[in-house]
Order: structure tokens, then sequence, then C-alpha cells
């Protein structure tokens, strides 16, 4: 093996760029404003771009930060993107994400050293579409989610002089990568414009009316009282009769298209075997514990196949479900999972650990560190410290609300606040509360840059024995 293979991680704003070089990416990749299919919710501006440039330059010479540009566009944002095009090239990111035919090819013509990336939004599926995209001058393909690891590997053999990424982690699109009109149709938000609403994982109610047809014309409103189903209920296509589906439902609600999650951690070996050197992860708008746990997970995977290593996937499919997760597949590296891909019961409940907060700064003279809660924590949990450099556990003994704040924060990024612990006028509290309430608890050795801290959700200890 060659070329180093590249764990490729999500940044949807500079704090969760750092965490990801933190964790072990090779590689970062971060939405374009207005461009991306992530505008929606993207945290870059153009000044934060170069700043994230910057930051990978200035840390690290082998580290590599990726535009992401992959909207089709309509003929109105044609001339706007080409403007702020040229504003990124002068950033001089390692490679441009992209998608729109079109736009590629006046990219090409106005900047034609720029290296590309073709995007999984073109639903690459096959050698040939490979091979079209190398002679327009591609350096790399980022392959569909829909084809298998054998399909992948005729493409390289076929096209051995391409890059190839493929993803390995993530959510799923119930559609060839945003291909899809439910959200269009439900919340006028197009995924092709960046802007989905994920309406296919919305949860939905089923109502039965008796009224006779001639009434059902007229009737626009919904039943004021839910009434709940009893028995089984099916859909058949026109099409395809006696071909039912059934669409069930309980105490969770019923799910139109709720698909598992992506998770390939048994897969590595085989994907680098077919010619995938970029190992990429989904979650733009994911947490910095999920950006944590993956990055563990999939580093370790990653090191062990360059060294001719075995790795154990079970242990790194439990850190794997410490996150919030809809239960997980393969998608369709082994084949087509068919109905496996869907999970019509509920819409998560597989996660094992709950993220309690970003530990921000340690007081070594008191042994405490300000803690920016996320979820609820009390007096006598057993919580995990999880860093860059590993994982222990400890009890929270002590809780204190304080602190004098000498400093500000920057929308989408760290806290840059300074805070003075004052034992004496702190105030002990026997929990901690989440939505951006901050306390100090005992810890008795600094954990360093980038820790976060968890703990087991009881309920959910043998869950990943189910699944």
């Amino acid at each position: 093996m060659t070329k180093k293979l590249e764990l490729l991680m999500p940044a949807g704003n500079m704090e969760k760029l750092k965490y990801s070089f933190a964790y072990g990416a090779d590689a970062v990749y971060v939405g374009a404003p207005m461009f991306s299919l992530r505008a929606r919710t993207n945290a870059f501006t153009l000044e934060s771009l170069d700043e994230a440039v910057k930051y990978v330059r200035n840390l690290w010479s082998d580290k590599k930060i990726y535009f992401t540009a992959n909207i089709y566009a309509h003929n109105i944002k044609i001339k706007p993107f080409m403007a702020q095009f040229k504003k990124m090239v002068e950033m001089k990111p390692d490679a441009f994400i992209m998608a729109d035919p079109g736009l590629i090819n006046l990219v090409r013509k106005e900047f034609p050293d720029v290296e590309i990336h073709l995007s999984v939004q073109a639903n690459n599926t096959n050698w040939a579409q490979v091979e079209f995209w190398r002679d327009l001058g591609l350096k790399r393909i980022i392959l569909s989610r829909e084809i298998s690891i054998k399909e992948m590997k005729e493409i390289h053999e076929k096209v051995p002089d391409i890059e190839l990424e493929a993803f390995v982690h993530g959510a799923i699109c119930m559609a060839y990568s945003g291909r899809c009109l439910i959200s269009n149709y439900l919340s006028n938000r197009d995924p092709n414009q960046g802007t989905c609403s994920h309406s296919c994982r919305w949860e939905y109610k089923v109502f039965k009316d008796e009224k006779s047809e001639e009434e059902l014309e007229t009737v626009t409103g919904r039943p004021e009282e839910y009434e709940e189903l009893t028995g089984n209920f099916y859909l058949e296509e026109h099409e395809r009769p006696g071909d039912l589906m059934e669409i069930d439902e309980d105490q969770y609600g019923t799910y139109l298209m709720n698909s598992r999650d992506l998770c390939a951690i048994d897969y590595i070996q085989e994907l680098a075997d077919a010619g995938i050197i970029s190992f990429k992860v989904e979650g733009r708008n994911k947490t910095v514990n999920y950006i944590a746990s993956v990055a563990t997970a999939y580093r370790e995977a990653i090191d062990a196949v360059e060294a001719g290593k075995e790795y154990d996937s079970v242990k790194l499919a439990d850190e794997l479900f410490s996150i919030a997760n809809r239960g997980y597949i393969p998608g369709f590296l082994a084949g087509n999972p068919n109905a496996n891909a869907q999970f019509y019961e509920r819409n998560g409940g597989f996660q094992t650990k709950v993220f309690l907060g970003i530990l921000r700064e340690y007081d070594a003279e008191e042994q405490v560190v300000r803690v920016e809660v996320k979820n609820r924590f009390e007096l006598g949990d057993t919580i995990e410290i999880v860093s860059p450099s590993g994982t222990t556990s400890m009890q929270v003994e002590k809780i204190y609300k304080t602190g004098i704040n000498h400093g500000t924060k920057k929308a989408g990024t760290t806290f840059e606040q300074t805070f003075t612990f004052h034992k004496e006028s702190a105030e002990s509290v026997e929990t901690a509360h989440g939505g951006g309430y901050e306390v100090w608890i005992n810890m008795s050795e600094n954990p360093g840059e980038f820790a976060i801290i968890r703990k087991w959700i009881e309920s959910n200890k043998e869950t990943t024995e189910e699944l």
C-alpha cells in the first residue's frame, strides 16, 4: 500500500475542526457559505474559512482541508458562485468538493490548477463515470453510498490512476444522496440547494376517518383526537399486487423512511483492499462528542490496517454506540440491505452513553475543572473523561456554581473566556443542568485540551447486543 490512508472528518465550525484534528483526523471538509449542502446550518463565513486554512497550515504540515461547494446551481446562483469561488481559491485549500458538472466545467476553465474532488452528490456508481471525470482532470472521486465493496474494487481496477473516497460512517439518505423531493414537498427546502429538513425522519401519526368518500372530498382538517391504531396496516403499490409493505405504529410513532445509520468499522481492511484511500465521516452538524468518538474508533482501525495488523471491531463498535444513532448497518457495502435499512419502531434509543459536557479550563491549585454542561448530571455520578490521549473514569464528588468572567466568546468558535475559581465564594450544588449552564467539578489531574465528559445510560447498557 503506497499511499497513506486518510481519515476525513466533518467540520461544521472552527471548534469542530480543531476537535477533528485533535482526535486523529488527517483532513477535514468544511462548507462554503451558501454553496454547500449544509448551507442552512453552516457556521463558516469567508473570513472564518480563511482562518481555518491558516490554522491547519500553522499547526501541521501533513494535514489537509477541503472546501465543500457541492450544490446543484440554478441560473441565478452561477455568477455569485464564481465570484465567491475566486475568493476561496486565494485561500489555497487543498481541494474543492463539487458536484454540478456545469460549475465544474466553469471552474476548470477559469482555475485550471485547482484540485477538484467529485462529491457523492454526483452519484458515481460505475467505472465509466469515474473514467469520464478523470479525463476531465478531476483528482478524486467520492463514490456513491449505494454501491458495494465489490463494485468499488472493479472501479479501482478499471481506473487505477484516480483517488477513490468512500463514506464509512453517518446518516444515510433515503434517496441517492440528496436526490429526494420529500423535504421540498413538505417544507419547501431543497436538498440539492443545501436546505434539506430531513422530513424522511420526522415522526408521523396515522389517522383514520370514518367519513364517506363524498364527505372526504371536502375535508381539509385532521381529527381533533388521535385514535390509536389496532391490528396491522400495510401499503400495496398499484403495480405490485400482493407485495405488502408493513407500516406499523406504536407509542414511538410511525416513520416514513427512517434509515439506519452507516457504520463500516468492520470493513476498513476490505475497503482499503478495494482501492479506497480516503475514509469519510458524515456529520458537519454533529457535536464534538460525536467527532471525538467516531474519530477515535476509525483512527484506530485505519492505523491497524496501515500497519498490517488486525483490530478489535467489537470494541470500536462499542465506542460508536456511545453516541446518538438510529442503529447501524454497513449500508450497501456488502450488498443491498433491503428492509434491514429501515427501522420503523423508533427514531433512536440505541445510544449507550450521554454527552455531559466540554471541559474548558483546569484549576490545578484547587483541582477543579470548568464544565460547559450539555446534559444533566449530579453528585455521585460515575463519569468518563474522554480526551485525545484516552478515556478514564471518576466519580463526581463536588459541583460548584461560580466563576468570574474575564473574556468574550466568538460565534461558532471555542469559548475564549477566562474564569477565575474562588472557593470561598463558590456555591455548592447537587446537580448540573444543561443548556449553556457552567459549573466546576472535582478533577485530580488536568484532562488537557479537547476533553469531554459522558456517562452510561443505564437502560441502554445491553442495547448493542441486540443490533
